[in-house]
């Protein structure tokens, strides 16, 4: 993928919608294309995260023991928690197709959100809704 693709990429992914060119660029350089297989364990629960990821092409499940809390496609993301408070993952993830994903290593995902404010927001603004979610379904 060249970085051209990954900062196209970037640009229509919502959390990165209020990052101008010039600091996509910048994003684009740092991410790390990787290719997984089917049934491949892209992060696993328990282990803890040293980078985030970004879903290019494919499609992947999460899973939390045996049971599936969701899908993922091109544009969604996940690893945050775990780049964030430097614990455990809480789910496995594993691609269901052969799958492209962007990583980004939890260094420079924390640089990335000390240097722009917008993605921080619009990464906790993710966060939120994630947790209402689950605590939603935990409450009906």
């Amino acid at each position: 993928m060249t970085k051209k693709q990954k900062t196209t990429l970037l640009s229509n992914v919502n959390l990165f919608s209020g990052v101008g060119p010039k600091a996509l660029d910048q994003i684009a350089n740092l991410m790390t294309e990787i290719e997984f297989a089917p049934e491949r364990y892209i992060v696993r629960q328990g282990q803890v995260g040293t980078g985030f990821y970004l879903i290019a092409a494919g499609r992947a499940k999460v899973t939390r023991g045996n049971t599936v809390i969701a899908y993922l496609g091109p544009g969604d993301f996940f690893g945050e928690l775990s780049v964030l408070d430097q614990s455990p993952r809480m789910a496995h993830v594993v691609a269901e197709q052969p799958t492209t994903c962007l990583a980004l290593a939890s260094w420079d995902l924390a640089k990335l959100l000390e240097k722009n404010p917008k993605v921080t927001l619009a990464l906790l603004r993710v966060v939120a809704g994630r947790l209402r979610a689950v605590s939603e379904q935990h409450t009906h």
